[in-house]
């Protein structure tokens, strides 16, 4: 026996699985960013200070990073589609919260709801790898996959569009209407999948992580505001390293972990975990470098002086280009294996960054070289969710994808911070203001090229296991999980 058997699905429902999970995928994305174009103007409309209105950022980063491998571990054992459906509730909820509000405090409350959103992605993955059968999983992956950079892609510009010509609730009634729009097709279309597995929740392991999690990532998104020198950072991050510590010896002695991380320490499973770390520090650089650069003023001698909504538009492309280019990434991993994908995406995304040193100053060229990256970070991203499909039983894959997004949502938030660490000590004097100078932003642009390659360098590490199967996991792992059904 090869897989598990699973029933037919009830048509037409089948034909509508794939790009309803890919429409929640695109929402959470769009979820993340729509916020972004409101941010120099919420001190104003809200009557709060900079820094609570960070807040708005930073609660979501949280709430999806604590909330990502929870609901993935829920979705393994209580049912996928169950999970998924309470994920998008709470994401419209707060969609519907912001809507109705001004208050800071209920703003970054509702912002944190949202965060639950960041699970959707490993958890459709897991739903197509049981519902599919192979030879369709590879291509439904790799688009899910890119969901995050399409959705980051369109919801920039829309969410400017509407902050320039409407009431900032408007943006908010709309993605509370697309959520909710996305929360019934799912539940029309996604049927709940019979692989389960089944047994005590680990509440210990979970109060743990979120602790230790929370330490570490308010450390470092919030390093270069309060100083990283501090003491309340260095104590968050003193913090992180001791909770985490404990917490990986509960998992390592309870009999039903929220993680099993002697899973995740095999060269088959742990090395694309550390490859999806790198990566997120990688793409997000991009993201972060252009949207600034764009907007520099032209007195810089290299800004473009591009208005909000002109950025959004010069970011559409790349949302564009990873929806198009996914189903190119799912050959190649069937062709070559999703390891070659993922060193290839390693490679194409430090190429991108190197046409961003070359040039940063012509509109064209800083288009191409984001495009680049773009295409170098769907490889990547498409890779990593096949890599682990193919390492981990099937009862367990939305909790192990929980834990490879969860790396790369680190990766991001490192690279956040080192981003603005390097740009706020390269700056130039520009009509009373320090802008950052373009030798920072090619600094930036070199250190996520040669995270980049380090990736690559992980790639070609991971064990090539091409003779085991396509597009699911391995034969053997495939016959385990039929045994214990």
């Amino acid at each position: 026996m090869d897989h598990v058997p699973i029933p037919a699905m009830p048509r037409p429902r089948e034909r509508f699985t794939v790009p309803v999970l890919a429409f929640g995928g695109i929402l959470m994305a769009v979820m993340q960013t729509v916020v972004v174009p409101l941010l120099p103007d919420l001190p104003r409309l809200t009557g709060a200070s900079p820094a609570a209105v960070s807040w708005m950022v930073t609660a979501t980063l949280l709430a999806g990073a604590v909330l990502t491998p929870v609901l993935g571990r829920a979705g393994d054992m209580y049912g996928k589609r169950r999970v998924l459906l309470g994920a998008l509730a709470l994401m419209t909820a707060g969609s519907v919260l912001c809507a109705l509000t001004s208050d800071i405090r209920v703003l970054i409350a509702a912002r944190a709801l949202q965060g639950a959103a960041a699970a959707v992605v490993p958890l459709s993955i897991s739903i197509l790898r049981d519902e599919l059968p192979p030879h369709r999983t590879g291509s439904a992956v790799a688009l899910m996959s890119s969901t995050v950079g399409i959705g980051a892609g369109l919801g920039l510009p829309l969410a400017a569009l509407v902050v320039q010509y409407a009431n900032w609730h408007v943006m908010f009634w709309a993605t509370a209407a697309l959520g909710a729009l996305g929360l019934g097709a799912a539940w029309w279309a996604v049927r709940e999948s019979p692989v389960r597995s089944p047994g005590r929740f680990d509440a210990l392991g979970t109060t743990g992580l979120a602790a230790g999690l929370v330490c570490l990532l308010l450390g470092v998104s919030q390093g270069g505001q309060w100083g990283w020198g501090s003491a309340t950072v260095l104590s968050l991050f003193a913090g992180a390293v001791v909770i985490l510590a404990l917490w990986a010896l509960w998992q390592l002695r309870t009999a039903q972990p929220l993680v099993d991380l002697r899973l995740a320490a095999g060269r088959r499973v742990g090395l694309p975990h550390l490859a999806a770390l790198f990566t997120g520090f990688a793409f997000y650089a991009n993201s972060l470098v252009t949207a600034q650069l764009v907007q520099a003023p032209v007195a810089t001698g290299y800004g473009l002086g591009l208005s909000i909504v002109a950025t959004g538009v010069c970011m559409l492309p790349s949302g564009v280009i990873m929806l198009l280019f996914s189903p190119v990434s799912a050959r190649i991993s069937t062709r070559w294996g999703p390891r070659v994908t993922l060193a290839a995406g390693g490679v194409v995304l430090a190429l991108g960054y190197g046409i961003r040193i070359v040039d940063s100053t012509d509109l064209w060229v800083i288009l191409v070289g984001a495009a680049v990256v773009s295409t170098g970070t769907t490889l990547a991203y498409s890779a990593l969710p096949t890599l682990i499909l193919r390492a981990v039983p099937a009862a367990a894959t939305a909790s192990a994808n929980g834990v490879n997004v969860l790396m790369r949502t680190i990766g991001q938030a490192v690279s956040s911070a080192a981003v603005a660490a390097v740009l706020v000590h390269h700056t130039t004097d520009v009509g009373g203001l320090p802008v950052p100078t373009l030798h920072g932003y090619q600094l930036a642009f070199a250190m996520a090229g040669s995270v980049a390659l380090v990736a690559t360098a992980i790639a070609l590490a991971v064990p090539d296991d091409r003779a085991a199967g396509t597009a699911g996991t391995p034969v053997a792992a495939r016959a385990a999980t039929a045994k214990g059904a």
